[in-house]
């Protein structure tokens, strides 16, 4: 085997940075926010997880204290929302940049949560409530500081489409979710051929 080897802070020498095609597929955070002032605001993040099962904690990464990373901090609220096939390309366009509503200009429809302020999409199959438990300032491994930040969050409520736990577990080919890879375009919906078992050792 032939390998491309370089050091990140030196540069990658290829057409694209592979660190995220590498780091692939991701889930999407589809994430809720509302401003101090009230306004909606709705926008995904690839640099997103779960982290926990007790208590049951997700997060995402902003590179900068942006519009959903400050709202989720000053207001300690944020909601999850599952992208699937269906919403893929009307979750591309609240990806804008420009100082809008991003339900409106989408065209999604939102839905109040139960527990906390923050919005929901109502067409998602899958959403948590969650209130933000850590606000964790990103850097390196020398200590540099960088204008990213990663908010944590505990799901403090779910609500899940019934027709996605028709025997009582959560089914996740019925959603057809979306996933993040690859560069600047790339996405994968999750289908039934791409899956294998594996059973844990002992």
């Amino acid at each position: 085997m032939t390998t491309h080897f370089y050091r990140p802070a030196e540069g990658h020498r290829l057409a694209h940075d592979p660190f995220n095609a590498i780091v692939g597929p991701r889930p999407i955070g589809w994430i809720g926010t509302l401003s101090p002032t009230g306004v909606r605001n709705l926008a995904p993040y690839s640099f997103f997880n779960a982290f926990s099962y007790k208590p049951p904690l997700i997060g995402f990464s902003s590179t900068t204290r942006k519009d959903s990373a400050r709202n989720a901090e000053l207001s300690g609220e944020f909601t999850w929302n599952l992208v699937t096939r269906a919403l893929a390309e009307r979750m591309n366009q609240t990806s804008t940049t420009a100082e809008v509503d991003e339900f409106i200009f989408s065209g999604l429809e939102a839905a109040d949560s139960i527990d906390i302020s923050a919005p929901r999409v109502a067409a998602s199959p899958v959403s948590f409530e969650c209130k933000v438990s850590d606000v964790i300032p990103l850097r390196g491994a020398d200590g540099s500081g960088s204008p990213g930040v990663l908010t944590i969050g505990e799901v403090v409520a779910v609500h899940i489409d019934e027709a996605l736990i028709p025997d009582g577990t959560y089914q996740t080919l019925l959603a057809h979710p979306v996933l993040r890879a690859g560069g600047p375009s790339a996405y994968f919906e999750l289908l039934a051929e791409g899956r294998f078992d594996l059973t844990r050792p002992r």
